[in-house]
C-alpha cells in the first residue's frame, strides 16, 4: 500500500523539547516513515504506511503523551482552530491577570525588604505568612496546574521539558515556604524567610512570556494568511442560461464564470469573451497591468479592471496557482533545515542536564559555599532552573524560516522546503539558460526598414499577409505592428506557406512574398544591396523580406529580445560575488551576443540537456556551489544535479517540479531575491542560535554562583523567547 503523507495542527506543546518527544515517540512507531514537528508553527507533517498504522492510531498516541494532533484537511478552513488557539490565548491573559493581581502583595513584600526602598510603606497584613500562603496557594496548583501536567505527563513518557523545569523550581519555592509558615506557627521560628513571591513571580513572569510568544509566533505566518486572504469566497457562473452566485468550492471545471470590472478572478481560466486589464502584481510582482483578450489565460486572485469577463474554469480550487503557491509555502514553513537538528538534538539533552546542575548547585552551596544555610542553596537551585528554559533553542530556526520564507513568497519566490531556504546561501555560481531565462522566449518585431513605398500600405499588405500564417515568426511581425497603430483588416485573395522560407499570398490584387533569401530566389525577386541585413544578422536577429509586385520594399528583423530585468538581474548577483554562466543550446555567434549584451563573460553554446547536466557536474566537481536556473523541460536534467535548482514561473510544470526554488516572477532578478533571502535567513538563524546557546552558557553559571534571583532569571527566560521570535520577524519587513 502506498504511503501517506498527512498534516495536522499540534496543541499543548511548550518547548522544543515538547517537539522532540513527539518526533521520537512516533518514528519509533512501526508504521510511521517520518515524523517532523514544527513548534514554531505548532504544526507537524507524518508520512504512514497505511497498512501498518492508521491516522488514528497516530493522534491516540499522541493523546496519551499529553498532547493532541488535529487532522488538517485538504482545502479546509483554518478558521475553527484559529478560534480555539484565539480562545488558548484568552484563558492564558485571564490567567495571567488574574496571577498578576495575586502576586501583587507578595511582590511588594519582596521590594520592601531592600535597604535602599525600606522607606516603602507596606500594609502589616502583606507580612503575615498565612495572607502569603493563600495568595500564593491559587497561583500555584490551580493557574500553574498546567506546567505540573505538562510535567507529569513528561516523565511519565521518560523525558522531561521545560514544564519538569518549572515545576521543580516553583515547588521548591512553594512548599519550603510552607515548611516555614508551618515551623512560624509552631513558634519554632520567628521571622521566617518566605518565598511565596519567588514561586508566584515566576509563574507570573513565565504566563506573560508564553503569551508573548504566542502573539508573536502568530505574526511569523503572516503570509499563508495574506495569501489565503487573496482567495475568492463565490463566484457568479452561468449553468443552463441562468446566472447565479456560488460557493467557490462547488464551481467546476468547464463551469463560464462572469467577473465585473474591479473584481477578482475567482479561478484560473481562458477568456472566452471580452477583453480587459488584469492587475497580476500578487502573482507576478509587476505592477503594470497585462490585456487580456478570448484565449488568453487569466489567474485566479488578480483583479480585472476594466472589462467585463467570461472566463471558462480549467481548475478546481484546490489546483489554482495561487492554491499551489500556498502550498508550497507551508511547505516551506513546516519542512526543518538541517540546521535546526543541531538545535533539536541539544534541545533533548538540555533539560536532564540542568537538572542535574541545579541538583549540584544546591548540593555546593549547602554543604561547601555557605555551609548549611539552605534558603540560600534552594534560592540558587530554583535560579538554575528557570534560568535554563530550553524555549529560545527551540525556536530560533523555525521562526526564522516562516518568516523569511513567508517574506519570499511576498517577492513570488517560493522555496520548496526550510532545507532548500537554507542550502541557497552557499551558492557562489548560477547557470542561466539562456531562451525563457534570459530572453523572453518568443521571437518579437524588432526593426523594420521600408524603402519605395508608402509606410501605411506596405505594413496593411505585410499584415494582412502575415496573419493567415501560424508561424512563431509570423506571430512576432502581426503582433509588432499592431502596436504600432490600427491596421485596416483585408481578406487575402491568395495565400500559401512556403515551409522553412516563408509564405506567399494576393492581398488587394497585389503579390505579396515576404520570407529568407531562398524565397526570393526561388521567387527570382533581386535581393536589395544594402537595407542593414547583415548588420541584423550580426547582432542575432531572425532577417526576413518582404517584396511586393516582383520588389523587395521591406527588410524586416525577428529576434528573441532579453528580458528588461536581465541585464541589472546578472549586475545584482556579479555584486553579491557570484560568477555568472549561460548555458545554450543555440549556436555560438548568437549565444557570445547574447552574453555581451548582459554582461555574462563564461558562455556555453550547442548544448544538449546532457552536455548541460555534464557542465553543471564539473563545476561541482571544482567545489563550487552551483545555482541552476532554467525553464523547460530541456533544463531538467541539469537541474536535477545542480546543488540549488531554480525554475522560472513562467516556464513548463516539470522544470519547477524538478526545481527547489520557483521563481514566480519569471526575471533574473528574482534570483538575486532568493540568494539574499536565503542570506538573510541564515544570518538571522545563526544571531538566534548564538544569542540562545550564549545567553543559556552565561545565564546557568551566573545563576550557579549566586549572582541571580530567581524571579529575575523568570524575566531573563521569558525575554529570550521573545527576543528569538522579534529578531526573526525582523525579516518579514526586510527590502529587497
Amino acid at each position: 500500500m502506498k504511503d501517506k503523507a498527512m498534516e495536522f495542527d499540534v496543541i499543548g506543546m511548550h518547548c522544543a523539547a515538547c517537539a522532540a518527544r513527539i518526533e521520537n515517540r512516533l518514528s519509533k512507531e512501526e508504521g510511521v516513515q517520518l515524523a517532523t514537528v514544527n513548534l514554531a508553527l505548532e504544526t507537524s507533517r507524518v508520512v504512514i504506511e497505511e497498512d501498518k498504522i492508521s491516522a488514528q492510531r497516530v493522534m491516540e498516541i499522541v493523546k496519551q503523551m499529553g498532547f493532541e494532533f488535529v487532522e488538517k484537511e485538504e482545502g479546509g478552513s483554518e478558521t475553527n482552530l484559529e478560534e480555539y488557539k484565539d480562545d488558548l490565548i484568552r484563558q492564558q491573559e485571564k490567567k495571567f491577570v488574574i496571577s498578576l493581581i495575586l502576586s501583587i502583595p507578595l511582590m511588594w513584600t519582596m521590594v520592601t525588604h531592600f535597604s535602599f526602598t525600606s522607606f516603602l510603606w507596606i500594609p502589616s497584613i502583606f507580612l503575615n505568612p498565612l495572607f502569603q500562603w493563600l495568595l500564593a496557594t491559587p497561583i500555584q496548583f490551580i493557574i500553574g496546574r498546567q506546567f505540573y501536567e505538562g510535567a507529569y505527563l513528561s516523565l511519565k513518557n521518560k523525558s522531561s521539558n521545560m514544564d519538569v523545569l518549572v515545576a521543580l523550581g516553583t515547588s521548591a519555592a512553594y512548599f519550603y515556604s510552607v515548611y516555614l509558615t508551618i515551623q512560624y506557627y509552631r513558634h519554632v521560628i520567628h521571622h521566617p524567610h518566605l518565598y511565596f513571591e519567588t514561586s508566584a513571580m515566576l509563574i507570573t513572569l513565565i504566563l506573560l512570556g508564553k503569551l508573548l510568544e504566542q502573539k508573536a509566533k502568530g505574526r511569523t505566518s503572516e503570509a499563508i494568511k495574506k495569501l489565503a486572504g487573496l482567495q475568492m469566497r463565490v463566484a457568479v457562473v452561468e449553468r443552463d442560461a441562468q446566472i447565479c452566485e456560488i460557493d467557490i468550492d462547488d464551481v467546476r471545471v468547464g463551469d463560464i464564470v462572469h467577473i465585473k470590472p474591479g473584481e477578482k478572478v475567482p479561478l484560473d481560466g481562458v477568456v472566452v469573451f471580452g477583453s480587459s486589464s488584469i492587475d497580476e502584481s500578487m502573482l507576478s510582482g509587476e505592477p503594470l497591468p497585462v490585456d487580456k483578450k478570448t484565449g488568453d489565460r487569466v489567474i485566479g486572485a488578480t483583479i480585472n479592471l476594466n472589462g467585463f469577463l467570461k472566463v471558462e474554469v480549467d481548475r478546481e480550487q484546490k489546483d489554482t496557482v495561487l492554491s499551489q503557491i500556498i502550498e508550497m509555502v507551508k511547505q516551506a514553513q513546516n519542512s526543518k533545515a538541517p540546521i535546526q537538528r543541531v538545535a533539536d538534538k541539544i534541545s533533548s539533552y538540555f533539560v536532564p542536564f540542568v537538572v542535574a546542575v541545579s541538583v549540584i548547585t544546591f548540593l555546593v552551596w549547602y554543604f561547601i559555599a555557605d555551609f548549611g544555610n539552605f534558603a540560600r542553596a534552594l534560592e540558587n537551585m530554583i535560579a538554575v532552573l528557570v534560568i535554563a528554559c530550553p524555549c529560545s533553542l527551540g525556536l530560533a530556526t523555525p521562526t526564522a524560516i516562516m518568516a523569511g520564507s513567508g517574506r519570499a513568497a511576498e517577492y513570488g519566490v517560493l522555496f520548496k522546503g526550510g532545507e532548500h531556504l537554507e542550502n541557497a546561501h552557499r551558492a557562489d555560481t548560477v547557470v542561466l539558460d539562456k531562451t525563457g531565462t534570459i530572453t523572453k522566449g518568443k521571437p518579437e518585431l524588432t526593426d523594420i526598414v521600408i524603402d519605395g513605398m508608402e509606410e501605411d500600405e506596405l505594413l496593411r499588405l505585410v499584415f494582412n499577409s502575415e496573419k493567415m500564417s501560424e508561424h512563431p515568426l509570423a506571430h512576432a511581425v502581426v503582433k509588432g505592428l499592431l502596436e504600432k497603430g490600427e491596421i485596416e483588416t483585408v481578406e487575402p485573395g491568395f495565400f500559401e506557406n512556403r515551409t522553412g522560407r516563408g509564405i506567399v499570398a494576393e492581398v488587394e490584387g497585389r503579390r505579396v512574398v515576404i520570407g529568407n533569401r531562398r524565397l526570393m530566389q526561388e521567387e527570382e525577386i533581386e535581393l536589395p544591396q544594402n537595407h542593414g541585413i547583415e548588420e541584423f544578422e550580426k547582432q542575432g536577429k531572425t532577417v526576413m523580406m518582404a517584396a511586393v509586385d516582383r520588389g523587395v520594399h521591406a527588410v524586416i528583423a525577428v529576434a528573441d529580445t532579453l528580458k528588461e530585468t536581465s541585464v541589472s538581474g546578472v549586475n545584482k548577483l556579479k555584486d553579491m560575488g557570484i560568477e555568472v554562466v549561460m548555458m545554450t543550446g543555440d549556436n555560438e555567434g548568437t549565444a557570445k551576443l547574447i552574453g555581451k549584451q548582459v554582461g555574462i563573460d563564461k558562455v556555453f553554446a550547442e548544448m544538449t540537456p546532457e552536455k548541460k547536466a555534464e557542465e553543471v557536474q564539473k563545476l561541482r566537481a571544482q567545489n563550487r556551489k552551483v545555482a541552476m536556473v532554467g525553464d523547460g523541460i530541456n533544463d531538467a536534467p541539469s537541474l536535477a544535479v545542480a546543488d540549488v535548482s531554480m525554475a522560472i514561473g513562467t516556464g513548463t510544470d516539470i522544470a519547477m517540479e524538478t526545481a527547489d526554488i520557483t521563481l514566480m516572477r519569471g526575471d533574473l532578478e528574482s534570483i538575486y531575491d532568493a540568494l539574499q533571502m536565503s542570506r538573510l535567513t541564515m544570518r538571522i538563524i545563526k544571531q538566534n542560535l548564538f544569542w540562545a546557546l550564549g545567553y543559556n552558557v552565561i545565564g546557568i553559571p551566573i545563576a550557579a554562583f549566586g549572582f541571580l534571583a530567581p524571579w529575575v532569571a523568570g524575566a531573563a527566560m521569558a525575554f529570550s523567547s521573545v527576543s528569538v521570535v522579534t529578531n526573526s520577524l525582523r525579516l518579514q519587513r526586510k527590502q529587497l
